[in-house]
């Protein structure tokens, strides 16, 4: 099997594989039988170093089908169980890039809310204040860039929740480009929204040393303007 688009590998070594992954494709397989960012990965590890049978890939983290970025893979189940417990203490700091077309009321600050998913729709409302059932979201924020009527926002997650970014931007009417499910306008020609892991920084799981990666942006019309910041 060849794979079905080419990888932008980020880092690898003997324990992990990060990955720039585009907008549009699944990172783990679901029903839909699309090719996945993981089963790529295996594919790309069995046949660079001649594995037979299925590769093993642990996978730390996830990002939604439209988004961009960085995910962070495993090549080994102690380093998976070691980034798994980074995760967990909130050790790894993530910078996501937003683009808008408003700008927020203040330039930067913190956003809490209070995040309640709906299963069915698959949609996430966020509210001011807790909630039944409701989990809390925290992230910080801070415009970069402007160019025309298009805002660049980055985010540092606090918390890690479901469409948590693109919930939170929404409730202070910055709807991602894009993202007609969170209440912008029209969808992105080829279905992405303009929301890309941008940054990530953790200690390596076995060599314990600092390790900051970046992702570039895509190649698309959205998001050429931004390519220089």
């Amino acid at each position: 099997m060849i794979n079905k688009y080419p990888l932008d590998i980020v880092y690898e070594d003997n324990h992990l594989l990060v990955v720039n992954k585009p907008s549009g494709i699944l990172v783990q397989g679901d029903r839909t039988g699309d090719a996945s960012l993981v089963d790529e990965c295996k594919n790309y590890i069995k046949h660079k170093y001649n594995k037979p049978g299925d590769a093993y890939l642990g996978l730390v983290h996830r990002l939604d089908r439209p988004v961009s970025g960085i995910v962070i893979l495993t090549k080994t189940s102690k380093a998976l169980d070691r980034m798994n417990e980074q995760f967990r203490k909130r050790m790894v700091e993530k910078y996501y890039w937003a683009m808008t077309d408003s700008a927020p009321g203040d330039l930067e600050g913190t956003l809490t809310h209070w995040l309640v998913k709906d299963q069915k729709k698959n949609i996430v409302t966020a509210f001011k204040k807790m909630k039944k059932d409701a989990v809390k979201a925290e992230l910080d924020y801070k415009v970069i860039g402007r160019i025309g009527s298009n805002y660049l926002i980055e985010i540092k997650l606090i918390t890690g929740r479901f469409h948590q970014i693109r919930v939170q931007l929404k409730s202070i009417g910055c709807s991602i480009i894009g993202d007609i499910k969170y209440g912008y306008a029209k969808p992105n020609q080829d279905g992405s929204i303009c929301l890309h892991a941008r940054k990530v920084e953790f200690i390596h799981p076995v060599k314990k040393e600092p390790i900051i990666l970046e992702a570039a942006l895509p190649d698309s019309n959205q998001w050429r303007d931004f390519a220089s910041f």
